[in-house]
């Protein structure tokens, strides 16, 4: 029988003005999270250790927080149109594409039927009725 082990809970307290290592110090990942947040303020630009997705995400967002509430609407306005006009992208690109699937299996049956194939041969192949092979 497996012994199954207890999990702690630990908190670990950072005391950010005793964090005094430099740039070109930053080893882990974990030093580079403190450097950010101690530094934040302090970026012009984004630092070359910071070229990580997680962290070019994260000044997007510290950018948004310096947002008064004016720009924020703005922002969350031009998000939404923005999603809106994907959404609706989005949906035309899957319409055409099963719109595609159809004719394209309409065109296979049209072949096979031109060349003698049976309707029920027709059918197993396209997936189409019988119906919608007649038609053709």
């Amino acid at each position: 029988m497996a012994k199954l082990s207890t999990i702690k809970l630990t908190y670990i307290y950072l005391e950010m003005p005793n964090f005094k290592q430099q740039e070109d110090e930053l080893i882990t990942r974990l030093d580079k999270w403190l450097y950010f947040i101690k530094h934040l303020e302090d970026f012009e630009t984004i630092p070359t250790i910071f070229k990580d997705k997680v962290f070019t995400q994260a000044f997007e967002k510290a950018e948004l927080a310096k947002f008064g509430q004016a720009e924020l609407d703005s922002y969350e306005n031009s998000l939404k149109i923005y999603r809106d006009l994907k959404g609706v992208i989005d949906t035309a690109y899957d319409e055409g594409k099963m719109e595609g699937k159809i004719e394209g299996k309409m065109e296979v049956a049209k072949t096979l039927k031109e060349n003698g194939v049976s309707t029920e041969i027709i059918i197993k192949a396209t997936g189409l009725s019988e119906t919608e092979i007649d038609k053709l």
